[in-house]
């Protein structure tokens, strides 16, 4: 695997190890979320272990990668990565422990069918690729439209499944503890999702009008030092 590494990231650094964590999971969740939209008549209750699986697998990943911030925040801290792990974990516990929410667990899952996109954009520029190169363009373009309809134009649809339950015998059986942990999450992950998708438009737009040209030949010695601070693809 060695002969695959792009030489601004060699194998075993804290940058590298993440980036293929994080590739490899979020293949897993996009190649297995169509499979596993499992749903009760009234998705708030039910025990189907595909999505519990997949819950779990992601909680190990964001357990995991809350580790290696914490252990390389000079590098690669990011308030808003451990906003959004701390709220998807208090959310998912609850899908573990008690088997509820399955349905709308599973539909925040779907969201990273952008995460592909997101790390290859890393490697381009881990490779020092410039922004200006035509893959590096297309894959931009790309990432601002899946992320766009898996997190953003999703927001209209979750939260409509999400307020038909409201006063619904299925939803007091919740309980306090979960309705919170529900909905506070949910919005905490789509205010996270709105700032992304903002930085991510912002960042393709100057590309595709070539306003970031000056900008990326500039700083190309700056970036070449902080290579770690690059594992934040959510910014442009």
């Amino acid at each position: 695997m060695d002969g695959c590494l792009p030489p601004s990231s060699p194998s075993g650094t804290p940058g590298w190890c993440r980036l293929c964590t994080l590739w490899l999971w979020g293949c897993s969740v996009c190649t297995s979320c169509g499979s596993m939209m499992q749903s009760t008549p009234i998705p708030v209750w039910g025990d189907p272990s595909l999505v519990k699986l997949n819950v779990a697998i992601t909680c190990g990943y964001l357990l995991y990668d809350l580790v290696l911030l914490a252990s390389n925040w000079s590098t690669m801290g990011d308030g808003f990565f451990v906003c959004h792990h701390l709220a998807a974990l208090y959310a998912y516990g609850y899908v573990l422990t008690r088997g509820v929410l399955p349905y709308f667990a599973n539909f925040r899952l779907i969201s990273e069918l952008s995460t592909p996109f997101v790390n290859q954009r890393w490697f381009f520029e881990a490779l020092k690729y410039p922004r200006s190169h035509r893959l590096v363009v297309i894959n931009g373009v790309a990432m601002a439209v899946v992320f766009f309809l898996v997190r953003t134009a999703v927001m209209p649809s979750y939260w409509s499944s999400v307020f038909i339950t409201f006063g619904t015998e299925e939803f007091e059986r919740l309980g306090l503890a979960a309705q919170v942990a529900w909905i506070t999450s949910c919005i905490a992950l789509d205010i996270l999702n709105t700032i992304w998708m903002y930085k991510i438009a912002r960042g393709c737009y100057k590309v595709l009008t070539g306003r970031g040209g000056r900008k990326v030949k500039e700083g190309v010695e700056k970036e070449a030092s902080s290579d770690g601070k690059h594992i934040n693809n959510h910014k442009d």
